[in-house]
């Protein structure tokens, strides 16, 4: 009998319990309820104060990036620069590599330069005016243009000269 006693108590405490669990839900769901309306109150009446700090908030950070992407960008034009300022350089180093290994192909050969064809020709007028000269006559005047045939072959040996060092 001692057990028949333990179940009535338990179905009586039952009820009891389900009702306190019901109404504190109810509570709660209340209490969820009052929260939702009170904040869905607070963002009408600050949604404009929080729209204006949420837009200048955006501003302050469209000008960080702003700030960001004007020093990446000075980055790599700098960075563009070097590099081609470096391979200008290299670019000039190998023309004159390639100018000097051809000039001593060249002269292996034996091809004469234009300062040696101009030497050679200066030679020639020289050896005209000689031979005029122990000819008889007419020295004199072919003097005087051989003068300026060798200012001429200096100033064409001397642009020559600097065509080649370029």
């Amino acid at each position: 009998m001692a057990t028949r006693k333990t179940k009535s108590r338990s179905k009586a405490r039952r009820p009891a319990i389900d009702k306190q669990l019901s109404q504190a839900v109810t509570q709660s769901a209340q209490k969820i309820w009052l929260a939702g309306l009170g904040a869905f109150s607070r963002a009408r009446s600050e949604g404009d104060k929080l729209f204006e700090l949420l837009v200048e908030q955006g501003k302050a950070l469209r000008s960080k990036s702003e700030r960001a992407a004007d020093q990446a960008l000075k980055s790599v034009r700098s960075q563009a620069d070097e590099t081609l300022s470096t391979a200008q350089g290299k670019w000039d180093k190998l023309e004159q590599v390639f100018e000097d290994r051809v000039s001593r192909s060249l002269n292996r050969l034996g091809v004469l330069t234009s300062k040696d064809v101009d030497d050679l020709a200066r030679q020639v007028s020289d050896l005209n005016d000689s031979v005029r000269a122990l000819m008889g006559g007419a020295a004199p005047k072919r003097a005087r243009k051989t003068a300026a045939k060798k200012t001429r072959t200096k100033t064409r040996a001397k642009k020559a000269t600097r065509r080649t060092a370029k």
